[in-house]
């Protein structure tokens, strides 16, 4: 494997290298990843092999339930199947990847997206199977007394919807139930909207919408986070600690986010809620191995919104990011007239939302929504915000345009989105392609840019016991002895703070702890 003439070509090599490094065997070769070459050239398709054999190679390939079974109590292992079975099954693999491999390359050409699978989505893959094998300790104890606290929770909440409905009989968990008790029974809206299979509609959205007017539907909502918090993490994490390890291992994906973003699944922890007491308190089960080490974590401070000034070139934006001005602070004094001594709480609150709503085409109605605004307070913030930065009304339109013409955008380094709906008649499907055409290059770039900073830092870390753990949305978390905290902490700074060369300077804030929680 230290044969740099060899060169490794296969589907998810990630898997492969933490297999192999079961074995003491590391693959030091150049290698091609099938999988993550398709991501780039078709971000938006599935990009498992069978999927891709018929497409490129129109061959269906054989199915593993042929050899192995449905999944059941009565599916075999590998183990158990003819020798010869398997390598028949395994040399299609091998054979297909292969074949897919050259249609790719030559898919893939010399152009900006060639350039990222060669220098951000290859590189990382070995990053990824360091984090991924490192694992997280995780205080176990912790979270059995929180799962407690949330079953005492959950019996509340349950009594007190019951009592307000003044129905003892209906199940919460029951859509249909619990739709007809709102809305049949309590009649809190005129017209409810109803599913396709013609039952009252309970969606958190609906909730949402009813939670200022009526307890009961902050309640429900309350419950239900209450009850997913319960089971998807407080209850399920200490399941998934390897046996081996004693550690949690969650998969870092490359290739499932159009947009370029990692997500992670066994466990999923991009979607832990932090909003709520209850939810950080899952984030504080998340500690150092022992207690000579801290949690450090670092964050990019509002990282999409300097992307946006940097890509527009808004020049106002710009300079108050230069400036280190308040972004929310200086966008409030700009949009509401007044001077920043004279901005309020409620008004940076509004103005935040307009910053961070705005590459998502948020509408006078939209605003309204997550406002305390009225429709037409919301229009006129809007008119006032683009009068402001006219450059970033400049850039939408021309990003619409240029996806029109070309029909694709691309980030700062090349990763290209395809719109293949940006002229389409239907005005919805249109609207919903442009939209991606507006953010898919600062949320692509966001992802290019942290990606190349954990390239970076793997190779940092190298001649220090501090590791790389966790990469969740804009924020990096580490395992840091505790001696060497003051040396690692300004280099994972830096190196972050100028993954690439722009103009709008980008922000790293950190903090350690004892947990995640303390950390962040």
């Amino acid at each position: 494997f230290e044969n740099e003439e060899i060169e490794k070509i296969g589907q998810n090599l990630k898997y492969d290298i933490s297999v192999l490094s079961n074995y003491n065997i590391e693959v030091k070769g150049p290698i091609f990843d099938t999988m993550l070459a398709h991501y780039l050239i078709n971000p938006d398709m599935r990009h498992n092999m069978d999927i891709m054999a018929e497409t490129y190679l129109a061959y269906e390939t054989q199915s593993i339930e042929e050899l192995i079974g449905k999944k059941g109590k009565n599916q075999k292992t590998m183990r158990q199947v003819e020798p010869e079975k398997v390598a028949e099954y395994a040399g299609e693999d091998a054979d297909i990847t292969l074949q897919l491999a050259s249609i790719f390359k030559e898919k893939l050409g010399d152009d900006s997206t060639a350039r990222v699978l060669k220098d951000i989505e290859t590189p990382l893959v070995k990053v990824l199977s360091h984090m991924e094998m490192e694992g997280i300790n995780l205080d176990r104890e912790a979270l059995k007394k929180l799962s407690n606290e949330l079953a005492e929770d959950i019996l509340r909440l349950d009594k007190e919807i019951h009592d307000l409905a003044g129905n003892s009989e209906f199940n919460i968990a029951s859509p249909k139930q619990l739709g007809d008790v709102l809305f049949a029974e309590m009649k809190l809206l005129d017209k409810p909207k109803k599913t396709k299979s013609g039952q009252y509609s309970t969606s958190e959205d609906i909730l949402q919408e009813l939670a200022g007017e009526h307890e009961i539907a902050q309640k429900i909502l309350d419950y239900r986070q209450s009850v997913k918090l319960k089971s998807t993490y407080v209850d399920a994490l200490p399941e998934m600690v390897s046996p081996v390890t004693q550690r949690l291992h969650t998969s870092f994906n490359q290739a499932v986010a159009a947009t370029g973003r990692l997500s992670s699944n066994n466990p999923n922890l991009q979607n832990i809620p932090i909003r709520t007491e209850r939810g950080k308190e899952v984030r504080k089960a998340f500690i150092p191995r022992d207690e000579n080490h801290v949690i450090l974590a670092a964050d990019y401070s509002q990282i999409e919104l300097r992307l946006i000034a940097e890509l527009s070139e808004e020049k106002t934006m710009m300079e108050a990011f230069i400036n280190g001005e308040d972004i929310h602070a200086a966008t409030a004094a700009k949009v509401f007239g007044v001077s920043l001594e004279e901005v309020t709480r409620e008004m940076r609150s509004n103005a935040k939302t307009v910053n961070f709503g705005i590459i998502y085409g948020v509408s006078a109605f939209g605003l309204s929504q997550q406002t305390s605004l009225s429709r037409s307070e919301a229009s006129d913030i809007i008119k006032s915000y683009f009068r402001t930065y006219p450059g970033i009304q400049d850039y939408i339109e021309s990003q619409k345009e240029l996806a029109r013409q070309q029909g694709y955008v691309e980030t700062m380094l090349g990763r290209r989105r395809y719109l293949k709906d940006i002229n389409s008649r239907n005005a919805v499907v249109r609207g919903h392609a442009e939209r991606n055409a507006v953010n898919a290059p600062i949320q692509g770039s966001a992802a290019d840019i942290i990606k190349i900073a954990m390239i970076k830092i793997d190779t940092a870390l190298k001649d220090y016991k501090t590791r790389m753990l966790l990469q969740v949305h804009d924020e990096l978390v580490f395992d840091a002895p505790k001696e060497e905290l003051e040396t690692v902490t300004p280099i994972i700074t830096d190196l972050m703070q100028n993954a690439i060369e722009t103009k709008v300077p980008l922000v790293v804030e950190s903090g350690y702890g004892a947990n995640w929680l303390e950390a962040h």
